[in-house]
Order: structure tokens, then sequence, then C-alpha cells
């Protein structure tokens, strides 16, 4: 059996060791002064009378950063088990190796998972997001999110943070519809939230069987005996298997980087544009002749627009009659010219400031509440087909939802650096449980090389193709099913108490993330 354990190391190594862990603080110092210079230079132009949005945001940034440290428990140790399982690496250079290449993995992140995962949010929330209702629903889901991955975490449990934070989502939608009533409010997206779970479900099935049979291929075509052997004590497989555990854990650690470091990374947003609207609300990257040229698109849609409303009579309140549409998702007679309406308004709001920068404090926030709403009934009418824009029409409409999103839908790069940071700290700390779950405890006997690196090839290509499609899915699952499949199709056989203790924490994840944090939201709607 292996050992996770290492020799006392002699001077040699024991001055490389000091020598990593020095250059290791290095960076990390740098890291955390590089995300304080920019968030305090990013709220220069804020003028707030009170220190309490300040607060808050101190507040709720720790608490978001700490749901990235928790997830470093749980996802990030799943890219590093086999690693340090089969001594390819000791843990402290797995742990930083790993690290290094989730942070290149959120740096080159899309966001489209992040946002995905938002649009799982009632809309009123979202867009009252600095309000009391809005506080309270960031810090009930991710206070949920951080209990329920500690309790499984303490136990062994290679449970989903994923899974974790869409219950919580969840439950934050319900229990506002249950507070508010069916009318004048919006629970889930429910069809947002199927698309979410049809991933989440399916991907550990696929990561069963893809994995499985990866692995009989790769005894089919390569024979070598020693790529399916068993760790032996503390001796580390041959060279050449070492570099194929290797790439199959930087694979893994930047697809996790890459796909779970977004969901922090959109909350944290969420608070940043609640705290600080007048810093965050809008992309102050975008110049002065991008913010032309979404002015242009922006008149160019309204009068595209003009074209379908037959005739309506104008609407009174634009807005409230385009979020009712979003809430509803029910078109009506005045849903068309409040679109076309809200749009002609946002393109005169951008054109009278002169480029996104500009935008006052005093209007920022409402700007970036049209832009959102605009953006969320334009995807809901091409997702329904519905009314049917000409195709050229429709290719109009759809780059100023483009042009939108690029304004609103954005990622500070020391946004994405802190949430780098609190993974890889999280995985440092938390590591060993899951290790021994994932090398010894789901199959019968204990992880092979060859079983190591089918399971990592094929977590690393799923997690990689639902990002392309800004899916989330969960590394615990898909690695862990993984290192399943192949046990079953090696007839290493499973231990099926901790199969059924998976299946359990992969059942139980949903309800309990969803009661949780609705009693949380409930708890704090109260005290806000």
């Amino acid at each position: 059996m292996p050992e996770l354990s290492y020799p006392q190391p002699g001077a040699a190594s024991g001055k490389g060791r000091g020598a990593g862990l020095v250059i290791f603080v290095a960076l990390l110092v740098v890291g955390v002064v590089y995300c304080a210079v920019h968030l305090i230079d990013d709220l220069q132009p804020v003028r707030e009378s009170s220190v309490m949005p300040y607060f808050l945001l101190g507040v709720a940034l720790l608490i978001a950063l700490g749901f990235e440290f928790v997830n470093g428990f749980h996802d990030t140790a799943n890219a590093v088990a086999t690693v340090i399982y089969t001594h390819s690496l000791t843990p402290n250079l797995a742990v930083v190796w790993s690290g290094a290449w989730n942070f290149l993995g959120v740096l080159t992140s899309s966001g489209a998972v992040a946002f995905g995962v938002l649009q799982l949010l009632p809309v009123e929330l979202i867009l009252q997001v600095g309000s009391s209702a809005g506080f309270a629903m960031v810090f009930a889901l991710l206070i949920a999110a951080i209990i329920w991955n500690l309790g499984t975490w303490f136990f062994g449990l290679p449970s989903s943070s994923s899974h974790t934070l869409i219950g919580s989502i969840i439950g934050v939608g319900l229990m506002n519809q249950l507070m508010h009533g069916a009318n004048g409010t919006s629970g889930v997206d429910w069809n947002q939230a199927l698309g979410v779970g049809k991933s989440l479900l399916f991907s550990p099935i696929v990561g069963f069987l893809l994995a499985g049979l990866l692995l009989l291929i790769m005894k089919a075509v390569v024979r070598v005996p020693a790529l399916y052997a068993e760790p032996k004590g503390k001796e580390p497989p041959p060279f050449w298997i070492r570099c194929l555990l290797i790439l199959t854990c930087t694979g893994v650690s930047f697809a996790h980087g890459s796909n779970d470091g977004q969901k922090g990374m959109g909350l944290i947003m969420l608070i940043l544009i609640g705290t600080v609207p007048t810093a965050y609300a809008l992309n102050r990257a975008v110049t002065t002749e991008q913010t032309q040229t979404f002015i242009a698109v922006a008149h160019q849609t309204a009068t595209t627009l003009s074209r379908y409303t037959q005739g309506a009579a104008p609407s009174t309140d634009p807005r409230a009659d385009v979020e009712a549409f979003v809430r509803t998702r029910q078109m009506t007679p005045a849903t068309l010219p409040a679109l076309q309406q809200l749009t002609e308004q946002i393109g005169l709001q951008v054109g009278q400031s002169g480029s996104m920068a500009a935008v006052p404090q005093g209007i920022v926030d409402n700007v970036r509440n049209n832009m959102y709403v605009t953006s969320e009934a334009i995807r809901l009418m091409q997702k329904a087909n519905e009314p049917q824009f000409s195709p050229e029409d429709a290719k109009i409409i759809a780059n100023f939802r483009t042009q939108i999103d690029h304004s609103t839908k954005f990622i500070p790069p020391w946004v994405k650096v802190a949430v780098a940071i609190a993974l890889g700290l999280g995985t440092m700390v938390g590591w060993k449980r899951i290790v021994v779950t994932v090398g010894e405890k789901i199959g019968k006997q204990h992880l092979t090389y060859g079983q190591g690196a089918a399971a990592e090839l094929v977590a690393m290509a799923t997690i990689g193709a639902a990002d392309v499609y800004g899916l989330p899915v969960s590394t615990t699952h898909v690695l862990s099913s993984g290192v399943a499949g192949t046990m079953a199709a090696n007839g290493s056989g499973l231990q099926w108490g901790t199969v059924r203790s998976l299946l359990l924490a992969w059942v139980l994840t949903l309800p309990a993330s969803i009661a949780l944090a609705g009693g949380l939201y409930w708890v704090f709607r109260s005290v806000f």
C-alpha cells in the first residue's frame, strides 16, 4: 500500500524545498499585492458618503474567496490525486504545479460559465443586487455552499462544489418566490437549470464509460506491464509514466481552472456590481471607438425592432414591460415596443456620455440594468425563435446583444488572480482526504498508473468540452466516476461502501444545499 508521506529530506533536498517555499510565498505576496493595488485603483473614481459599501464589499469578497478556498479542498484536490498517490510528485510540488496551471486556466477562461450560472438567479435580485435582498442572496448561497463543502470534505467524500453552488442558487430562487408569491417575482429559471442539470448529470456517466473504454484501448495498444502496476511503497514510477501522469494532472488542473474557477468569478462580479457599481457596473476598458460602434448598433437595432411592433402604442414604462417578459417568458403586445424603446434609450444614455468610462455615477447602475434586461430579453427571444425575425434582422439584433455583453459581462484580471490564489491555497490545506479516497477507497484494488492516466485524460477532455459550450461540470464527479470506470473495466471491483457514500453525497447535495441556502436567505432577509 502506498503511503501518503515522504521520508525526511536530507540537506540538499531540504534546501531545495526551502527555496521552493520561498519562491511560492514570494509569488503569493506578489499576487495579493497585485489584487489589492488594482482594486484600490478601480475604487478611486468612487465617491461614497458612507463606509458601509466598502465594509460590505470586504465581507462579501472574503466569503466569495472562502468559497473558492473550500472549492480547492474538493475539486482541485482531485486534479493532484493521481500524481500524489503514485508518488510522481511530492505533495508540495504537486499542489504548486497544479495551482500554477489552475491559475493559467482561470486567466484564459472566457467567462461564459460564470455568467451562465448567474442566469439561474431571479432577474430582480440580479438587477437589485446592491439592495438588502441582493446581499441576502449572495451571503446565503455562498455560506450554504461553504457549509456543505466543508461537511463532505470532513468525511473525505469527493462532493461537487459545482453541484453545491447550483443547489444553493436554486434554493435562493425558490425561497424568493415563496416569500413574495407567484405574482410580481421570478423564481428559478428552470429551462436554464435543466441545461445545467443535464451537464452535471451526464458528465459523470460520460466519465465512467469513456475512462473504462480508454483503459481497455490502452491495454490493447500499449502492452507495457509497468503501466498497469500499482504504486510500490514510496517508490516513484518509471520516468515516462511519471511524465504521463504529470501531463494528465496538468491538463485537468488547467481545465478545472477554466471551468470551476469561473463560478466564483461570476459571484465576485455580482458583489462588485452591487457594492460599487460606479467602478464595475460597466466595462470601462471599452474604448471610445468601441463605444461609438456600440451606439451605432443600438440605433440600428432600435430601427430594426420598430419594424416588428405592428404599430402598437409606445410603452409608458419600457423597462418594466421588458422585465415582465424576462420574468414570465410570456410575450405581450407591449413587449416589442418596450424593447425597441429601451434599446433606443440605451443608445442615447451612452451617447450622451461619449464612452462607457464616462457614464455618470448617478446613472451607471440604471444603464447597466437596462443593458442586462435587454440582453436577457434578446436571449430568450433567440432561444424561443419568437418573434421570427428575418435572417438579416436577426443578425443585427444578435450583434447588439454581443455588444451589450462585452460592456456588462466582463471579469477584471485581478479577480481571476484572486480566485486562482484562493483555489491554490485551499488545495494545499485539504488535499490528503480526497487523495486517499480516490486512490484506495473507490476500487477493491489500489489505483494503478494506467487507471489514473485514463481517468484524468477523460476528465480533462470532458471539462474542456463543457467549457467551450459554457456549461458547468464537476471535476470531482467526472474524475471519481472515471476512476470507478477504470476499476470496472479492469475487473478490479468496486468498494460499494464508498460508491454508496459517493452516490449518497451526489443525491443529497442538491436538496441539502437548496434547503440550506433557502433557510439562510429567509434569515438574512429578516435581518437585513
